[in-house]
């Protein structure tokens, strides 16, 4: 999945707002104010997503290219290296699911 692909499905989300509040090689996703997916911009793109903790464990032991949370609580986000071996539609499932967590909070 290449990162403009992957923005445009975060942003067609209600309320969602976006950001470089870390450098310019981190593009951030919010929606009401809390951060939903971080997005790698540099040479090895990737992106976090908030996860069910239980999820998180699964989706790291079906796939090489999940990760726990790279900087972020390893418990409930995972950082997805977008290196084309997980399908594009898993990956947006993925996002889906960590806007719901946020999104279900308030």
């Amino acid at each position: 999945m290449n990162i403009e692909k992957l923005r445009e499905f975060c942003i067609s989300k209600p309320n969602v707002t976006e950001g470089f509040p870390f450098g310019e090689d981190t593009l951030v996703f919010k929606v009401k104010g809390k951060i939903f997916a971080l997005a790698n911009l540099s040479d090895d793109p990737s992106i976090n997503l908030k996860c069910n903790p239980e999820f998180a464990l699964e989706l790291r032991e079906r796939f090489a290219s999940v990760q726990p949370g790279y900087h972020m609580n390893k418990k409930h986000w995972n950082t997805i290296h977008l290196d084309g071996s997980i399908p594009d539609n898993e990956v947006l499932n993925w996002i889906d699911h960590s806007y719901e967590l946020i999104v279900g909070k308030h």
